[in-house]
């Protein structure tokens, strides 16, 4: 991945696109602290992480701010790096496939399974409040 990065930034830099340059070097620079870390984490890990914080970031602006229009253009940047989202629609699909293949699971068993099947792509939280409304 560091690779596509590497070239995403030659061309940034031949468009002379400074906010998806920096929204690159952004990210190539967390994976160089991540690769450089006692417990390195998976390219992909990393690159959500990175959006979520950003995204989490936009909360921190007025609405209307300039800086969230420059978060916003980052995250547009950044897509093609992360996994492509779930539908909720999906993520209900995953779970009753799992509680009918699995009767009597309960909560945790569930999110155990569900989890590592969404992660990046949905949200943890909204995933966990789906469960908890199809357990009944």
């Amino acid at each position: 991945m560091l690779d596509r990065l590497n070239s995403d930034i030659k061309n940034a830099m031949k468009e002379k696109n400074k906010i998806r340059l920096e929204a690159l070097r952004m990210l190539k620079s967390t994976f160089l602290e991540n690769n450089t870390s006692k417990s390195p984490k998976e390219d992909k890990d990393v690159a959500i992480a990175h959006v979520k914080k950003l995204k989490d970031s936009l909360q921190s602006y007025p609405a209307g701010s300039s800086e969230i229009d420059k978060i916003k253009a980052e995250i547009d940047y950044l897509v093609d790096y992360v996994p492509q989202p779930m539908s909720k629609e999906q993520v209900e699909v995953l779970i009753t496939n799992f509680l009918k293949e699995n009767e009597g699971a309960n909560f945790g068993m569930v999110m155990k399974h569900v989890s590592p099947l969404i992660k990046g792509k949905f949200d943890g939280r909204e995933a966990s409040e789906l469960v908890k409304s199809m357990m009944g």
